[in-house]
Order: C-alpha cells, then sequence, then structure tokens
C-alpha cells in the first residue's frame, strides 16, 4: 500500500513538530513536570490557539473535522517530545464521548471550550477491580428528586487532577460486570461530596483517583441516554488505542534515534562501539520491531473513525498488541545497548522507556488485547 500524507497533512505535521521541539526540551519538561498539576498550561493553550486541539471536531462545534490519520500526526509528535499535556483523554477520549453522546446543547458548550483548551477534560472509567474490563463498574448512581447522587471511587484518571470536567461511569441499574446499566455522567470535580487524591504515575504523568460521596448531579448532566453508555466507552476507548499507538511510535522513534547516536560515539577499544557487528544486529532488531508498530499503527489511525465493528476492533486490538510489545522491546534493547547511563534520570532515554512501559498498560496490556483479538477471531 502506498501512503502518502497530503499537503494539508504534512503542515498539520509539520506545525505539531515545529512546537514541540521549541517547547519541549529535556530539561523544560523537568520543570513541567515540577509544576502544580504537571504540565504546560502554555503548550496547552498554544494547542488549542493553533486549532490542534479542535482537529478532531466537527467544523459545526469550531473544528477541522480531521479523521483519525491527522489524530495520529498530532499523537506522535507528542509523543516524540514525551509531551505531558492531557491531550489524549481530554480532547481525543472525552470529547469523542460528548460528539458521540452529547445533546445539541451539551456539544455546543462542550466542543468549542475543548477546542480552544478553554476546557481540560478527563474521563473516569477504570475502578481498583476492573482491570480493564469497562463493563465491571461497582460506582452506584441513584435516582432523587432532580437528578442523580453518586458513589463510588475511580482509580487512575489520568488528566483528573486538572480536569475542569470529569466524565464519570456509573451503574444504574443491572447487576455487576453487567454490560447493560452503565451511564456516563458530566461530574464538576469542585462539586460537594467529589474529592481527588492526585500522584505522578511512573512516565512522569500526574493522575488521580477520584472519591465520590453522595454527589448529586443534575439531570442535564447525563451523557448520553441512561443505561446504555457502555458501546460508546469502547468505540472512543479504540479511538484512543489508535491515538495512544501513534504516541508510542513517536516515542519509539526517538529512543531508536538516542541510541543509534549512542552507538556512533561511544569509544570502546579504540572505535565506536557500533562497529561492532552483534551491536548492528540488536540495532536491526529494534528497527524491525519500530517498523512492524509503524505499519500497525497506520492501520489502526485508518479504522479508527469507522463504524463499529467486529473487523474494527480486531485490528485496534491487533495494532496495541503489537505495539505494546514493540514498545517493551525498544525500551529493553535501548538501555541495554547504552548501559548504565540508560537507566539515569537525567537522561532521556529512561523517560522514553518508562512512557513505553506505561503506554503499554494504558486501555489494556497486551495480554488483554490478544484475548480480545482471539475472541473476535471468526470460526471457519
Amino acid at each position: 500500500m502506498d501512503f502518502k500524507l497530503t499537503e494539508e497533512q504534512l503542515m498539520l505535521q509539520d506545525t505539531v513538530a515545529r512546537l514541540v521541539r521549541d517547547t519541549y526540551g529535556f530539561e523544560k519538561r523537568e520543570a513541567y513536570s515540577r509544576r502544580e498539576h504537571g504540565f504546560s498550561h502554555e503548550l496547552m493553550q498554544q494547542l488549542g490557539d493553533l486549532g490542534l486541539s479542535a482537529v478532531p471536531f466537527a467544523e459545526t462545534y469550531g473544528g477541522f473535522g480531521g479523521s483519525g490519520v491527522e489524530t495520529m500526526l498530532i499523537m506522535k509528535e507528542l509523543g516524540r517530545g514525551l509531551c505531558l499535556e492531557p491531550y489524549l483523554h481530554s480532547v481525543i477520549f472525552a470529547g469523542g464521548l460528548v460528539t458521540q453522546l452529547g445533546t445539541e446543547a451539551q456539544k455546543q458548550r462542550l466542543l468549542p471550550a475543548l477546542g480552544n483548551a478553554e476546557l481540560q477534560m478527563a474521563v473516569a472509567v477504570d475502578e481498583p477491580q476492573s482491570h480493564y474490563q469497562l463493563q465491571d463498574v461497582q460506582t452506584v448512581a441513584q435516582p432523587v428528586t432532580g437528578g442523580w447522587k453518586l458513589n463510588g471511587r475511580k482509580s487512575v484518571v489520568v488528566g483528573g487532577q486538572s480536569a475542569g470536567l470529569i466524565v464519570v461511569s456509573a451503574r444504574t441499574s443491572h447487576g455487576a460486570r453487567e454490560e447493560q446499566g452503565i451511564s456516563l455522567f458530566l461530574i464538576d470535580p469542585h462539586e460537594a461530596g467529589v474529592r481527588r487524591r492526585a500522584f505522578p504515575t511512573m512516565d512522569g504523568r500526574m493522575a488521580c483517583d477520584l472519591y465520590l460521596e453522595d454527589v448529586f448531579i443534575k439531570c442535564d448532566a447525563v451523557l448520553g441516554e441512561v443505561g446504555r453508555a457502555l458501546p460508546a466507552l469502547r468505540y472512543q476507548q479504540g479511538r484512543c488505542i489508535a491515538a495512544q499507538c501513534a504516541e508510542a511510535v513517536g516515542s519509539m522513534e526517538a529512543a531508536c534515534a538516542l541510541t543509534l547516536d549512542y552507538l556512533k560515539t561511544r569509544q570502546q577499544f579504540g572505535q565506536p562501539i557500533g562497529k561492532f557487528q552483534v551491536l548492528q544486529h540488536r540495532m536491526v532488531d529494534i528497527r524491525i520491531e519500530l517498523d512492524q508498530a509503524t505499519s500497525m499503527t497506520l492501520l489502526a489511525a485508518c479504522v479508527a473513525d469507522q463504524a463499529d465493528s467486529d473487523e474494527r476492533s480486531r485490528v485496534l486490538a491487533a495494532a496495541k498488541f503489537i505495539v505494546s510489545r514493540a514498545g517493551r522491546f525498544v525500551a529493553d534493547q535501548g538501555i541495554q545497548l547504552h548501559g548504565g547511563i540508560g537507566l539515569t534520570w537525567e537522561y532521556m532515554l529512561s523517560h522514553h522507556a518508562r512512557h513505553l512501559l506505561m503506554v503499554a498498560r494504558q486501555f489494556g496490556d497486551d495480554d488483554h488485547h490478544l484475548r480480545v483479538y482471539s475472541g473476535l477471531m471468526a470460526v471457519a
């Protein structure tokens, strides 16, 4: 397949690449990570000012109607720079849920604000016991006069520590782990009964655990039809998987470049260690894994916005499996070829390695997606 970017897509890619290059040196990234919310609000605003946060949204809501390919180009460059901003969880995941399920009033209110970066959102679906199962929801929403009352706990809400609005899944009917009876609610984290415990993740980003105790939510804060949110959650998580694969490929490319440069410059026995054949072979293995991950990411980007189907789900599960395995391989081999310096906090490769290990476990690890793929295989 001859996959070529259009002129507009090339311009988009160049814009993001220059923004990241000018904004995200290693020292700057370290400074951003030490801020209260763990990222640069200035860069988040620049993404909005340049229209990059509005790319996935329809023109009706101030967006550009971009596809999964445009999202891939943005996420790849953000991954290359190890950007800390919660673009994936705010724009793609939360924005996608609002686009798919929101009323016209909700879309008019939220999507333009997301597109110009006036609003940051997060999505809280994981729970301590759920282990990648979106239908395993024990947070409960009970109907009361004028709305709903929520009780429960959500775990590892990436970007939730700074979000102005959080999309929360809760069970409104049926038993635990059943696919029916799951609803989504738009929660202001400053409401009475909402508590957040913020913490850094292993790759330097910030997340929070969300505690809900008798939180009152009005009826107009329900997102979509009550009890029927699971298909939309799965669909939008698929779009996030495609975007996250692109982010991982960008990080892998940067790690690969760092490793190759090190092999060319590190001297041993009077010559660069890159001249030793065994290290050349290991570098080729890294490149092969990266090329496979890149190919699957392209395929995932092409199907991400297609209508929901078993074939789309198979492609996305396969992409996540291959990219997760490739990311761990690139991280491990990059550290091995660097030696001790590859593990030091002061060297960028160690941060790429941590990020790739984190990516391999978000939205389902490789074992989870291998089981998903196996379950979707057509039996002849």
